[in-house]
């Protein structure tokens, strides 16, 4: 399943609304998302991707695909780096 298929069943589980109201374009204000349920939506986030958010709740997550291109970003950092053991 991909982030964005991952999101969009999170939103609309949480918050009523169709897989074709979430497309990548969509702007979380429109869908009814304000600022405290923005809040909200981070937590559940980090919930269900396994993730840290940082401190600062980010400003800049206006549409849909920024929301996955966030949750991609920061699941790409906690992955564990992949180098060779030393010695083998």
């Amino acid at each position: 399943m991909t982030t964005l298929e991952t999101l969009q069943d999170l939103l609309i589980a949480e918050h009523g609304l169709t897989r074709e109201q979430l497309t990548p374009d969509a702007e979380l204000s429109a869908l009814g998302i304000d600022s405290l349920g923005f809040v909200d939506l981070l937590f559940q986030i980090e919930d269900r991707f396994a993730i840290q958010i940082p401190g600062d709740n980010p400003s800049n997550l206006v549409r849909i695909s920024d929301v996955v291109t966030y949750i991609d970003s920061l699941r790409a950092r906690a992955a564990p780096s992949e180098s060779p053991s030393a010695g083998t």
